[in-house]
């Protein structure tokens, strides 16, 4: 039998109920040294709470998270907030001797992810875990271990793009559109994913954002008389009065990597018709490979030294056990996965870590997602100033 792992966590909406499926999911279908036990969930709202901890499987609840600081069975801490608070709430969990998971992006600003990258070199005995879930889709960490054999040889372009659709006039001024809570808009919350994917595949860092541009298309939103109902925007209802969306609506920009590739990034969420699109091109020297989220158990690889009358994008079904990561850890081939599974597949690799064992694929820390914040960082000035910005600048 294996060990217990009490697991704490501090949010309860969209990526509340992500990582809550997560943890009840991880060790009926992997084979762990730690169980993830579902110990305590904290909120503000006290009705909504326990009713979402009775949904979910969590034992206890509380409206005081500080006080999970003093639980002392409590391993883990996982924060599921909204980006301004991650910093108060990893640091204080940290200081407390937890170790801790953290939602993404890393933080609202860069000097908080500076603040939460310091407290965990500080916490030694601690591990810090951040939810980029992408690599856990078995095509993605397909890419990422076909790079690493060498499969594409040196990389010339990366090209990534995270388009939705679901910020149109019409959707309320939740706090992804406040930068006092969010620190951006698109950019924090999409361009961190592709980031974190590209610095991932290519196994690259970024040196040069060469230039950049970000845009608010809708700067007044109705104030919201009715929230979300467990997701990003479902449910939610404004009212006749408006307030200002002060976060960008959409980004782009162009970097240099620090082998010699240069990059594309874009994200948005008012590319109409394009509901979940992160979608990313890997172009090199031996081949080339392409992943897009809505068809997210395809991964499609380009091979120069197949013979050229037959030579084409090959379509990669990842659902093969024993060929494909975390793939014999669910169903037959080709019985797909879904958007959850990246989240139990992390919480699988966490428990793991934590264990004493290998993650299937690396598990991003602190100190890597402040990497990526780097990048977002760059290009935000980028874009306000109108030049080039080389990652070494931004520290």
């Amino acid at each position: 039998m294996p060990k217990e792992c009490p697991v704490a966590l501090i949010g309860q909406k969209f990526m509340g109920r992500a990582h809550s499926n997560a943890y009840l999911k991880a060790a009926r279908f992997f084979d762990l040294p730690l169980e993830p036990v579902m110990h305590t969930v904290a909120g503000r709202d006290a009705a909504e709470l326990q009713a979402f901890a009775r949904r979910w499987g969590w034992a206890n609840w509380t409206t005081r998270w500080p006080d999970i600081a003093a639980l002392d069975a409590v391993r883990l801490v996982d924060i599921g907030t909204p980006n301004h608070v991650h910093a108060e709430h990893a640091i204080a969990m940290l200081e407390a001797g937890k170790h801790v998971a953290c939602e993404k992006p890393l933080a609202g600003t860069l000097a908080d992810a500076r603040s939460m990258r310091d407290a965990a070199a500080k916490a030694k005995k601690c591990r810090t875990f951040v939810w980029y879930n992408y690599r856990r889709c078995p095509a993605v960490a397909l890419a990422h271990q076909l790079v690493r054999q060498g499969r594409l040889g040196r990389i010339y372009h990366v090209r990534a793009r995270y388009l939705q659709d679901w910020g149109g006039p019409g959707t309320p001024l939740l706090w992804r559109f406040q930068k006092k809570y969010a620190g951006s808009g698109a950019h924090g919350d999409l361009n961190a994913h592709i980031v974190d994917m590209a610095r991932f595949i290519t196994g690259e860092e970024i040196t040069e954002v060469c230039g950049a541009v970000a845009e608010t298309f809708i700067q007044e939103r109705a104030l919201p008389d009715v929230g979300p109902t467990g997701q990003i925007a479902a449910g939610t209802k404004g009212s006749r009065r408006k307030g200002k969306s002060d976060v960008d609506d959409c980004v782009l920009f162009l970097t240099r990597f620090k082998g010699g590739a240069v990059g594309s990034f874009e994200a948005t969420r008012l590319a109409t018709g394009n509901q979940n699109a992160n979608s990313i091109e890997v172009n090199g020297e031996q081949g080339s490979l392409k992943f897009n989220f809505e068809d997210m158990n395809l991964l499609w690889h380009y091979d120069v030294g197949t013979d050229r009358a037959v030579q084409g994008w090959t379509r990669i079904m990842c659902t093969s056990a024993g060929n494909h990561p975390y793939a014999g850890n669910w169903w037959p081939d080709a019985h797909v996965l879904g958007y959850e599974h990246g989240f139990v597949n992390m919480a699988a690799d966490m428990m793991r870590a934590l264990g004493g064992e290998k993650p299937v694929v690396p598990l991003p820390d602190f100190a890597d997602a402040f990497e990526t914040q780097r990048v977002l960082e760059a290009a935000l000035i980028s874009a306000r100033q109108r030049c080039a910005v080389k990652l070494s600048q931004v520290r």
